[in-house]
């Protein structure tokens, strides 16, 4: 049952996405609604594989394991394990708050929760986004305030933004013009660090819709998504609510709780490229366009010469060219950001 009286986003949030009527327990899954990479080809899932075996060779280890943070139904895990190859101990877990999906892969550990001191790949594909956020207005007479929201979506003004929500917005996301929106990535930066500190060694990538601090949007992104199309944000359990990850203050929040609590070194609090973190590389954020074609996905089509020599060849070549394209492609899933926080690891051969 939904709360009658407006209440902030984050809460809102909370209950519509993951109450005991949210969105993700819908039986038909994330998946019943919208396409992320993991649905559009195979070959994300390969190329997340060759990923977990790059993460294995700086680890220098044949046993690794692979943490699937917000894994719907287990689908990329699925991809993977049937990607890796021979010779790779794997040890899967699949970090999600619905229900253990029937038929999935018994090697599959199911959990609410990142394991703590695992050595391997953490992998968030479209997390942080569905972290739930509070979202901050700026009135009229310059006061940046809190949104507050009904079950049915309908908006008013809240209290005055203060405290770390405010701190964060100053150093994030400065609000000056009245009419100007943003959500308050607090929950998210502090969602990542918890998840990031879980790995004793190895790599954790964060991908999503992102922006950076000097490309802010005005008006925020707050938006919802229902059986494949955008509609308006509702927090009624009927469709995904979702905004786009600041993933410069991500970066730099667990440079900092590191900095803090391990003596290990911080860098500045600039942006994802200056996050030294353990030991290991500095932290920092490629597209997906580029973090792909580093891994092997491209969409150059093959050559004409094919087509006559061996035509089931070219057919079947064009046909993943097309696909590597959807998810390199500017303006769609190439432009998402992953997020690489390297944990005691060196990934040099990775870094810009």
């Amino acid at each position: 049952m939904w709360a009658p009286e407006p209440r902030g986003w984050a809460a809102a949030m909370e209950s519509a996405l993951y109450g005991p009527e949210g969105f993700y327990r819908r039986p038909e899954g994330p998946a019943g609604h919208f396409r992320t990479s993991v649905h559009a080809s195979p070959l994300f899932a390969s190329a997340v594989a060759r990923l977990l075996v790059a993460t294995a060779e700086a680890l220098d280890t044949d046993e690794i394991a692979l943490v699937d943070v917000g894994a719907g139904r287990g689908e990329l895990l699925t991809g993977v394990l049937a990607a890796v190859p021979d010779g790779l101990a794997v040890r899967p877990y699949a970090v999600e708050r619905a229900a253990r999906p029937p038929g999935l892969d018994a090697r599959v550990e199911w959990t609410d929760r990142p394991p703590a001191g695992v050595r391997g790949l953490l992998f968030a594909n479209e997390w942080l986004d569905n972290v739930p956020v509070d979202v901050a207005e700026t009135g009229p007479d310059g006061t940046v305030r809190y949104v507050l929201v009904s079950p049915d979506g309908t908006e008013r003004p809240g209290p005055p933004v203060d405290g770390a929500d405010a701190a964060w917005l100053a150093r994030w996301w400065p609000m000056a013009e009245p009419g100007s929106r943003a959500e308050i990535g607090r929950t998210r930066d502090e969602a990542w660090a918890a998840a990031v500190a879980t790995l004793d060694r190895g790599l954790a990538v964060a991908v999503d819709y992102a922006h950076v601090r000097d490309d802010r949007p005005l008006f925020g992104t707050l938006t919802g998504f229902r059986d494949g199309r955008e509609v308006r944000p509702v927090p009624d359990g009927s469709c995904d609510i979702t905004a786009h990850v600041a993933l410069d203050a991500c970066a730099a929040a667990v440079a900092a709780e590191w900095s803090d609590d391990t003596g290990g070194v911080g860098g500045t609090d600039d942006g994802a490229g200056d996050a030294d973190i353990r030991g290991g590389a500095a932290a920092f954020v490629l597209s997906q366009r580029e973090a792909l074609h580093r891994l092997g996905v491209s969409g150059r089509r093959p050559p004409l010469s094919l087509a006559t020599d061996d035509p089931a060849s070219y057919v079947g070549a064009l046909a993943t060219a097309g696909q590597a394209a959807e998810l390199t492609a500017r303006g769609g899933l190439g432009d998402f950001g992953w997020l690489m926080t390297p944990v005691r690891t060196a990934l040099r051969d990775w870094a810009p």
